[in-house]
């Protein structure tokens, strides 16, 4: 007897269909798993024969051959334990039920417990759009499941009481507590009003957060740079549910997500050592996956001694950045993964750290000083839009008790911001304005004629590239938000373009 079974796999952050089929025939019993499996895979067969055992069914001693369909795409990991198992029981006449319309994941213990997988949250979205009426998962991964809408979820605990539930004989209760939508009211160590001085970069961070601007900070150790950093978690807009989903969906696929707290509804703040490898930052491997990139999709990739990374690994960030996806293709084929992060810079000026500092001499030769400054390719600056100067704190502002302004406050006004934008850009499908083009850059970013002017001298004197003329414009437009300004001013474009430099010198 045939038996057909519906599941999923899991191809870079997409889900797709795989169908098990099950054929029991007379011969020498054992059991063959073909359709391109893995290791773990073709593993599962001994887990399998244990978990149906030990379940109180019968493991049929008979030739068993496993077929997952499409042929030609790659199975991994361990969730076709439960659906090949389900097969198995179908096919050997133990069940009878029909799972034309069922999608089953899962993986098997020896005494047949069904235990947590990755990838849920994709493979029951897709289940969704293919009409599948109802998905049996891992009672552990119900609560993510249960945030794909109108999914009907089944959570199994163990095999023997999925086989009940199919023979009719007990009652699994469909899963219908969905997780419920939170603002992300972060709860932070490091917040703004704990960071004395640099009120300019304070200002600058609240630009960056209100319009998803790249930040470069350069200044000698002890300056503040990686505080101000870590604050900028605490200003940082709520995000919505569909970018909640989103996120969501590539930490479920990389086992990030915690089954107490499912949904991601807090914006992504990764901060990787500079000895992370290049495949480690973008992403790669034989079969390609998401790195440190991909998981700052929709929140901020914090780089701390920027000029210490690998050279190639901050060349590779070039296309993300301004094209706010990543490409990484393999001998099996190429996978394109979201990367549209704000990139937070924190470097010293000098490998000693104090080249320009008015206390502490700098130890750097100017060949050396050179050099360490031009690590960072012309290119990658040119896609950053607000450069900063960090300079040493001094006493009295450390003794300075005054209050300072909370991150709280500075948050209001960037989601303000933020909704200017939403609303600005419904119909064309944007976020913030660092994601517009150079098409939206014309249609939104209106100057006036004393600002135009001011444009003009700034191009001449300056000579911005064609994409240093356009981030400007988009860092202006998203200052004039702050402001509630329709169309942007000299004062706006004033404040841009002092973010804007040529080089990192101090």
């Amino acid at each position: 007897m045939l038996a057909k079974i519906h599941t999923a796999a899991m191809i870079g952050l997409d889900a797709q269909m795989v169908e098990v089929e099950v054929d029991i025939s007379p011969g020498l019993p054992m059991t063959l798993i073909v359709g391109l499996p893995d290791t773990a895979v073709k593993e599962s067969r001994d887990r399998v024969r244990a978990a149906i055992r030990n379940s109180g069914c019968t493991f049929p001693m008979k030739r068993i051959t496993v077929n997952l369909a499409p042929a030609d795409l790659k199975k991994i990991g361990p969730t076709y334990d439960l659906p090949i198992a389900v097969g198995i029981l179908l096919s050997s006449g133990q069940i009878n039920a029909d799972t034309s319309d069922t999608l089953f994941l899962g993986e098997l213990s020896l005494d047949g417990s069904v235990r947590h997988i990755h990838g849920i949250l994709p493979m029951v979205a897709m289940a969704r759009e293919r009409g599948i009426n109802r998905v049996f998962v891992p009672v552990d991964d119900a609560p993510e499941a249960s945030l794909i809408k109108d999914a009907k979820i089944f959570p199994v605990i163990s095999l023997s009481q999925l086989v009940s539930y199919l023979q009719g004989e007990t009652d699994i209760e469909q899963f219908t507590e969905h997780v419920p939508w939170q603002d992300n009211r972060q709860n932070h160590q490091t917040d703004l009003m704990h960071v004395k001085g640099q009120e300019h970069a304070k200002r600058a961070l609240e630009v960056a957060a209100a319009g998803g601007h790249n930040v470069i900070m350069v200044g000698p150790p002890g300056s503040g740079k990686t505080m101000l950093a870590r604050a900028l978690a605490t200003i940082l807009p709520a995000m919505t549910l569909d970018e909640a989903i989103e996120v969501t969906k590539i930490y479920s696929v990389t086992g990030l997500t915690s089954k107490d707290s499912p949904l991601i509804n807090e914006r992504p703040f990764r901060s990787p050592h500079y000895s992370t490898s290049h495949a480690g930052l973008v992403g790669g491997g034989r079969l390609p996956h998401p790195g440190e990139i991909t998981l700052s999709h929709r929140g901020v990739l914090f780089l701390d001694e920027f000029a210490e990374f690998n050279h190639m690994a901050l060349e590779s960030l070039r296309q993300p950045l301004e094209d706010k996806v990543v490409t990484i293709s393999r001998a099996e084929g190429s996978m394109t993964f979201p990367a549209n992060f704000t990139l937070v810079a924190a470097m010293n000026p000098c490998p000693c750290g104090y080249y320009g500092d008015p206390v502490r001499e700098c130890k750097c030769t100017s060949t050396v000083i050179t050099r360490y400054q031009k690590k960072i390719s012309g290119p990658l600056m040119d896609r950053i839009d607000i450069f900063l100067d960090i300079p040493r704190i001094d006493y009295e502002k450390l003794i300075d008790d005054r209050p300072a302004e909370h991150s709280e406050a500075v948050r209001q006004r960037v989601q303000t911001a933020r909704q200017l934008q939403l609303k600005r850009f419904e119909k064309v499908g944007l976020n913030c304005n660092a994601e517009m083009t150079a098409v939206e850059v014309k249609q939104y970013c209106t100057i006036d004629i004393a600002a135009q002017s001011l444009m003009k001298t700034a191009m001449r004197q300056i000579h911005f590239t064609a994409r240093a003329f356009h981030r400007t414009l988009k860092l202006a437009r998203t200052i004039a938000d702050l402001d509630n300004a329709d169309v942007i001013g000299t004062a706006h474009l004033a404040e841009a373009l002092q973010y804007r430099q040529r080089n990192i010198n101090i």
